[in-house]
Parts: C-alpha cells; sequence; structure tokens
C-alpha cells in the first residue's frame, strides 16, 4: 500500500461506483495558472443592503422579521415550485421530460451578518442542527416528496449570492441523481453481505486512523479514502441511522461538536474562510423504510495550495474521471494538524 502511494493510481469509490485517479507526484509542478482572491468575510453585523439580515426588504418586496436567532423562509426564487406540472414527455424513450413540483428554504443561521459557523459557539450550532432535523420531518412528511437536499454553499467561489449564514433546504418529487446512486450502492452491498456500506467502511478507517481528522462518542469526521477534492471531508454517524430525524438529544449535541471543529480547521488550514460546498445525504422520504441508508455529510472545498490556488474541474476529469494531486492522507494530516481555536481569536 505504502508503494502504491506514492505513485499514481486509481481508488474506487463504493457508493458511487466510480473511480478517482490520485497522483501525488504532481504537487511538484510550479504553478502558473489562474488564481483566486483570498476570500473574506463580512465586517459588520448588520449591513442596511443585505436581504438576509433582521428587517430588511428582499428582493420580493416582502420584509424580514427582526429575528434574533434562526430565520427560515420560503426561497424568493425558489428553483423547485409546488405547482409545476405533473405531465410527461416521451418519444421513443428517447426524448424524456416530467414535471418536478417541490419547494425550496432558505434558513439564515444567525441575525448577524458577519458570523460563520467557524466563528459559532456549540450551543448556536445545536440549534441549527435541531432545525436541519425539523425541516426535514416537515417537509418529508408533505405528499409528493420524496428527498429533502439539505445543503450550504458557502463563499462566492461556491455560486453564494450572499455573504450572509445561510443555507438551503430543497425538496423535491424525483430522488437526485447523487443521493440514487448512493442509495443502489448501499442497497447492493445491504443485500450481498448483509451489512452496512458505511458502518463497515468506518469500522476500517477508525481501525487505521490515516484519515480521521476528529471523532467524538458519535460521530468522526474523515477525509475519505476516494476523495475528488483536495480537502474533501464526510461527517458519519458511528451508530447505523438513515436520517437526521433520529438523532438523539446527545446525538444532536455532538454533531454539532463534529460541524464546528471541522469548520474550524478548515479556516484555519490557510488563516482565511475556506469556501465549500456542504450536503446531507439521508434516507428518502418516499414512505419506505430504507434500512440500507446510513446518512452523512460531505463538504466540497475547491482550494488546492494555498487560500488563492483552486482546483478546477477540466480537461482529463470532464471528458475521463476526477483527479487529485494530494493524498486524501495528506489531506487528513494537514487538517489534523491545524490548531482547535479559530486563528482570528473569539469574535
Amino acid at each position: 500500500m505504502a508503494d502504491l502511494l506514492l505513485s499514481s493510481h486509481r481508488r474506487y469509490n463504493p457508493l458511487t461506483g466510480e473511480w478517482v485517479l490520485v497522483s501525488p507526484h504532481r504537487t511538484l509542478r510550479p504553478w502558473l495558472g489562474q488564481t483566486e482572491a483570498p476570500p473574506g468575510s463580512p465586517s459588520v453585523a448588520y449591513d442596511p443592503d443585505c436581504y438576509l439580515c433582521p428587517g430588511n426588504m428582499r428582493a420580493n418586496g416582502e420584509r424580514n422579521p427582526a429575528y434574533d436567532g434562526i430565520f427560515v423562509f420560503d426561497n424568493d426564487f425558489a428553483a423547485l415550485r409546488q405547482d409545476a406540472p405533473g405531465g410527461q414527455v416521451d418519444i421513443g424513450g428517447l426524448i424524456r421530460a416530467e414535471g418536478e413540483p417541490g419547494l425550496c428554504r432558505v434558513i439564515c443561521v444567525s441575525p448577524r451578518h458577519d458570523l460563520t459557523i467557524a466563528r459559532m459557539q456549540l450551543p448556536e450550532i445545536r440549534k441549527i442542527v435541531d432545525i436541519w432535523g425539523a425541516q426535514y420531518r416537515e417537509l418529508g412528511g408533505l405528499d409528493g416528496i420524496n428527498s429533502v437536499q439539505i445543503f450550504e454553499n458557502r463563499g462566492a467561489m461556491m455560486g453564494a449570492s450572499n455573504p450572509h449564514p445561510h443555507c438551503q433546504v430543497w425538496a423535491s418529487r424525483g430522488i437526485p441523481n447523487e443521493t440514487a446512486k448512493e442509495g443502489r450502492a448501499q442497497s447492493e452491498y445491504r443485500n450481498g453481505q448483509g451489512s452496512c456500506l458505511l458502518c463497515d467502511y468506518l469500522a476500517l478507517e477508525e481501525k487505521s486512523a490515516d484519515r480521521i481528522i476528529y471523532r467524538n462518542d458519535h460521530f468522526a469526521v474523515l477525509v475519505p479514502f476516494w476523495a475528488v477534492w483536495p480537502f474533501e471531508t464526510m461527517i458519519l454517524p458511528r451508530r447505523h441511522m438513515g436520517a437526521l430525524d433520529e438523532l438523539t438529544d446527545g446525538e444532536a449535541t455532538a454533531l454539532a461538536d463534529a460541524i464546528r471543529c471541522l469548520a474550524i480547521r478548515y479556516d484555519n488550514l490557510f488563516e482565511a474562510p475556506l469556501p465549500y460546498s456542504m450536503g446531507f445525504h439521508q434516507r428518502p422520504t418516499d414512505g419506505l423504510s430504507h434500512p440500507e441508508w446510513h446518512w452523512h455529510a460531505h463538504y466540497y472545498p475547491p482550494l488546492l495550495r494555498s487560500a488563492t490556488i483552486r482546483k478546477f474541474m477540466v480537461g482529463f476529469e470532464m471528458l475521463g474521471s476526477p483527479q487529485r494531486d494530494i493524498t486524501p492522507e495528506s489531506a487528513a494530516a494537514r487538517l489534523r494538524d491545524v490548531p482547535d481555536a479559530h486563528y482570528a481569536g473569539p469574535r
């Protein structure tokens, strides 16, 4: 294994059935490509021009309440609408389309414009965890909603249209591609092995600990063996459970602790707020039991060598397979080695 890690090799992702090419020797090459400006954080607690700050007007003319905690509302420019037509088009099985009703919500996780999860205290993050679970239960219980996707895009680099700390919930009739792939893989593994794919995988990771970044009594934070993005991570429950609505009180607090630890390490890695996309993959809400599902969170940060050099998916990655230069083991070691306290100090 050690010899393999020093040269080009590919790694299999059992959740998707796909491969990623790893080329550790390429970290020695000089970089003259595009760099990004180091990401920054807003410097004011309230921005009168921000449409997510308390009391401000949103784009649709509605005014936000003067909220002092977490504020949830239906997205003014929703990608999914409940009144979408439900018809289908099928021409020879080759030209196919179908209506996709659903709804989208925005969760402002703090009234402070300048606050991110990395700078929040544990009780504040615990309240966010509770809201995520409540949204999953509420939206997943609606007729015709078969999937609830909770996610956050942090930073303009990842497409966030507003720096105010917020995340989103998209609830849809169809099962999104990535969730469907992971569901099939977990179902096939359970049928073939009689056990849970991610329970078995986590047991292997905890045995070696090479890619573990942090763990508490209920959760492990790790760089997956098959990671594509340079500092990609997963948060995995150490107990088998299918969705956030199964969390006990202690597990909800432990999840908040794992999220906070990872967020601080991400910022400390380059001493700058690290952009990322993150989201939870949970069991579908189609009324079936789905014993195969082991829920988890994915984090995908695009930065590679510093806070200015970005990882692009181009060329071979678009036409062949994803490729990475830094090994998951090296990424995990760097994340483990940064301090637990945020580089910017107390807020």
